[in-house]
């Protein structure tokens, strides 16, 4: 399963690059408020120099003439810029506009199979089922990961599943046993899949340990 980066901050994307497990980015206007002094084309231009797997720039336009002119100008930042589009009826229909130009697509704000079956059907690339938001209203977010998971590979579909709205480490797990393609993170998130306890207790004891073996071997030099 690939790794991406839920995040628009550039220094997040650097560090977990620099990890060898970053195989694309995910942003939306909410991320892309956090920065600040900067363009999102700006963002997103640095975004694809850092990575060369997808960057999905998100379309704020409801109609499908905006979503259209919003799409094609994030395509020309970059070769590896993924257009992402709401699931809507406007939205499905630049969704398949896009796919006829050959420009790759996000379907974000999926909540059932269904919807993501449309938007495989009209061509999204990349399917988003919002697992974190699913679970709020208690839904089982992790259901629709794995049934459009299923439907995509029964049917031999050309489109992956992205699990988004990520919570915590356990998610990432489920949403790999669960069959999806892809899952995007927050940073804070991946730090936590780094990291456990016994891990972190075994270094230290490991260090100390060896630094006490030093010192004894210095004591009788």
């Amino acid at each position: 399963m690939k790794l991406f980066l839920d995040t628009a901050d550039i220094d997040e994307i650097r560090i977990v690059e620099r990890w060898g497990v970053l195989d694309g980015v995910t942003t939306n206007p909410t991320l892309f408020a956090k920065t600040s002094g900067r363009t999102y084309d700006e963002v997103l231009k640095e975004i694809c120099g850092i990575t060369s797997g997808p960057v999905s720039a998100e379309v704020v336009a409801e109609d499908v003439d905006g979503m259209l002119k919003e799409g094609r100008h994030f395509a020309k930042i970059a070769d590896n810029i993924v257009v992402k589009v709401p699931m809507s009826e406007t939205g499905l229909e630049a969704i398949s506009r896009f796919a006829a130009e050959g420009i790759a697509t996000n379907c974000t704000l999926i909540f059932s199979a269904n919807q993501g079956l449309l938007a495989a059907k009209a061509g999204a690339s990349l399917l988003s089922p919002f697992v974190g938001r699913l679970d709020d209203i208690n839904e089982e977010g992790m259901t629709v990961i794995r049934e459009l998971s299923d439907i995509i590979r029964f049917h031999e579909i050309d489109s992956e599943v992205l699990s988004a709205s990520i919570r915590h480490p356990r998610h990432v797990t489920d949403s790999a046993l669960a069959g999806a393609h892809v899952a995007t993170l927050p940073f804070k998130i991946v730090q936590q899949m780094v990291h456990h306890p016994l891990t972190d207790k075994g270094i230290a004891q490991f260090r100390s340990d060896w630094d006490a073996a030093r010192k004894a071997l210095a004591a009788k030099a």
